[in-house]
């Protein structure tokens, strides 16, 4: 048995995309050639704010482009609703986390995304989710009582999806996914903080609209970074009664034995690249965890004791999820297969995607053409789903 009957998707932040001219560009140069190598295939939509304004604005604009969709083939059932802005900026890095969850403009362009994917969304699909910020990064200044701002702005979008549902008849669900340095980063915090939100969502007698539509995004990588269980921490959102509506299909840097292993600490200095964040973890013997909230290469080449004592490193650099090693260097692939394993037991199936946003960024000059690889990428997938 299938454990989901939807199409798979990957993520289209991987192409540039700040005009619905240039979503639509991405998907006729990339997408729909990867479609034509791997069969059916979903268009999993990253559409950045200027985008969302542009469909909501422009007299048509919506229509034609859910008219391209249908004319293509194109099933859309979820969006990647956390970068806001640019995605493909010279720099990202901790940006990529703004607004967070106490902005209106957070708020704004989650609910506009809504009101977008309610449009684009198949009739014969019972729902779509959109992935968010894990309320914001732990590295910037906050108020003490930020969660509790977070949550009530939560509570207020369930509220509009709700609302949402029953104008449109489309339930649109969100999904917060928790990456290291973010508020949100570890299970346990993801635990708590959905306490929190349920509490204050009882106090204001919305607690069915939170149950409803409020649940997580597990990003596998993320949660590999952590060195956490993929699979215990699945289950254990789902003992909570979390809804986990969205997995995200990735993997992570793996660099066993660092003090020792030099031909791995000098491949991975190649992966210090000035885009993204690549938040860095260290384990351990006794379990204690080390933390660097970006790999650099002096990190990478000449790390500290603490960080050369440990016995494994993992990098937040979402890597080809086909790939068992990368030279050196290994993956976190056997905790993709655990944590979709895990999935395939839960009640509720959620929406599969894969998320490998660092093709443009990703070392080296012998690698596949953008096409070829996220079609490898989908292949490998599927077979990996077919073995559960």
């Amino acid at each position: 048995m299938p454990l989901s009957t939807h199409p798979l998707s990957y993520c289209s932040n991987v192409h540039p995309g700040l005009t619905v001219d240039e979503v639509l560009r991405g998907l006729t140069e990339f997408t729909l050639p990867v479609r034509e190598q791997v069969g059916e295939l979903a268009a999993g939509l990253w559409l950045a704010q200027p985008v969302i304004e542009e469909l909501l604005t422009a007299d048509g604009r919506l229509d034609d482009f859910a008219g391209f969709l249908h004319d293509n083939g194109l099933t859309t059932y979820t969006f990647n609703a956390f970068p806001y802005g640019n995605f493909h900026d010279a720099r990202v890095k901790e940006n990529v986390y703004l607004p967070d969850w106490t902005r209106d403009s957070r708020v704004q362009y989650t609910l506009d995304c809504a009101r977008v994917l309610a449009r684009l969304l198949p009739t014969e699909l019972d729902w779509g989710s959109l992935s968010t910020v894990p309320l914001g990064f732990k590295e910037f200044p906050h108020p003490i009582d930020f969660q509790d701002q977070c949550a009530q702005r939560l509570i207020d979008l369930a509220q509009s999806l709700a609302k949402l549902r029953d104008e449109t008849g489309r339930t649109i669900r969100l999904a917060i996914e928790p990456e290291p340095f973010c508020v949100l980063e570890t299970i346990d915090e993801t635990l708590d903080f959905f306490q929190r939100l349920r509490k204050l969502a009882a106090d204001r007698n919305l607690l069915d609209e939170v149950y409803d539509f409020i649940g997580v995004c597990y990003d596998v990588c993320h949660q590999s970074v952590e060195f956490e269980d993929v699979a215990d921490s699945l289950r254990r959102l789902q003992t909570a009664e979390i809804a986990i509506n969205k997995v995200h299909i990735s993997c992570a840097i793996r660099v066993e034995n660092p003090a020792t292993n030099d031909e791995a600490r000098r491949m991975l200095a190649t992966y210090a690249e000035p885009r993204y964040l690549h938040q860095t973890m260290g384990r351990s013997t006794d379990g204690t965890i080390h933390r660097l909230v970006d790999l650099t290469e002096e990190a990478a080449l000449h790390p500290d004791a603490d960080f050369a004592a440990a016995d494994e490193w993992r990098i937040h650099f979402h890597v080809p999820v086909n790939a068992e090693s990368l030279g050196p260097l290994q993956t976190t692939r056997p905790d993709l297969r655990a944590a979709l394993a895990t999935v395939k037991t839960l009640a509720d199936t959620p929406h599969l995607e894969v998320e490998t946003y660092t093709w443009e960024v990703l070392p080296g000059a012998e690698k596949p053409s953008l096409v070829d690889g996220l079609a490898e990428e989908i292949r490998a997938t599927r077979r990996l789903l077919n073995d559960l």
